[in-house]
């Protein structure tokens, strides 16, 4: 490519393949239509209005299963989540927010995706970073932390001929501005590993510069709603995930419509990856010792009714921790 400063540019249909400290990201979007009495889709899918049921029955979703190695960080744009786990925490999560967890050394979960709106379509989009931990990370205990959208931190930039762009900061800082605190066991929580995520919206032919980071770092940007980006000069569509130079500013200029962006970048753990489905760790015997501790154990009990359970429509958004006994709500996070 004649533009040094970009070193792939790639379509995407659904999943984003990256590189260490992540795995992968999965892009999440659904046209469900108005809920029926169970929270479910009350009309199939359309090819004009897509959506997929996952492995959910009624709701659409991912009912149990487990993870162990790694972590999954969750970021709602439409739509809501439902979170149990093994450890007897639960929650919901909707859009705007983040759930950040760290598997460690074995967790069992569910997410569904609850359809709440019964006169309404139920739009959904999210996106799910896959996201390495150290060999030393893998072997804590799982934990989990909301991050609600009433204190993600966001930064205002304002270029030369007034067009706005509005960043998120998810993890790590974006001009001074700090995001919330990580998980204690993630390879995220050390300022040193310039773990960065935004989200970035820009107006329309909204510029902006982007602050270099360092030469060691990986570095992600995914084009997901506009019409055309300009990156460093080039011309990007709709779609397209771009991988950057880390040591450069990078400029970006949205086309005739607003530009949303993920952006990823972070220092490599540089450790061996083994992957086998839902378990990530370093070598082949660690993941033949997992699937075996798993059978054996479940990474606990599993103490919901359901392999797939969802509250009731009423419930408003919250998070559970400590086995259930510790309850959060956004207004008082």
């Amino acid at each position: 490519m004649a533009n040094d400063v970009i070193y792939n540019i790639t379509p995407i249909e659904f999943r984003l393949d990256l590189k260490d400290p992540f795995l992968f990201t999965a892009h999440h979007v659904d046209h469900f239509p108005a809920a029926n009495e169970n929270m479910g889709p009350a009309f199939e899918p359309t090819k004009e209005e897509p959506y997929r049921m996952y492995y959910g029955d009624v709701v659409p979703g991912f009912p149990e299963h487990p993870h162990t190695g790694f972590e999954t960080i969750t970021l709602v744009e439409r739509g809501f989540v439902d979170h149990f786990d093994s450890l007897g925490n639960g929650g919901r999560y909707a859009a705007g927010d983040v759930q950040w967890l760290s598997t460690g050394n074995g967790i069992e979960h569910c997410e569904m995706f609850p359809l709440l709106h019964q006169d309404k379509p139920n739009t959904f989009e999210l996106f799910q970073i896959w996201f390495n931990s150290s060999a030393e990370q893998k072997k804590q205990d799982p934990a989990y932390k909301m991050m609600w959208r009433e204190h993600i931190p966001h930064v205002a930039i304002e270029d030369h001929y007034g067009n706005q762009t509005d960043i998120r900061v998810i993890s790590g800082e974006f001009n001074g501005t700090e995001a919330i605190s990580r998980p204690l066991h993630s390879w995220a929580a050390a300022k040193e590993n310039k773990v960065n995520i935004y989200l970035m919206t820009l107006d329309a032919n909204a510029e902006i510069t982007v602050p270099a980071t360092t030469s060691t770092s990986t570095r992600f940007a995914y084009f997901y709603q506009g019409t055309t980006l300009g990156v460093a000069g080039e011309l990007v569509h709709y779609r397209h995930l771009v991988e950057l130079q880390p040591d450069v500013e990078i400029h970006l200029k949205a086309g005739d419509a607003e530009a949303r962006i993920l952006w990823l970048e972070g220092e490599p753990i540089g450790e061996p990856v083994a992957m086998r489905g839902p378990f990530v760790l370093n070598t082949d015997q660690e993941l033949n010792d997992a699937f075996r501790r798993y059978r054996a154990t479940h990474f606990g009990d599993w103490p919901w009714s359901s392999s797939a359970p969802v509250f009731k429509r009423e419930q408003p958004r919250f998070a559970s921790y400590n086995g259930g006994v510790e309850k959060e709500f956004p207004e008082q996070a």
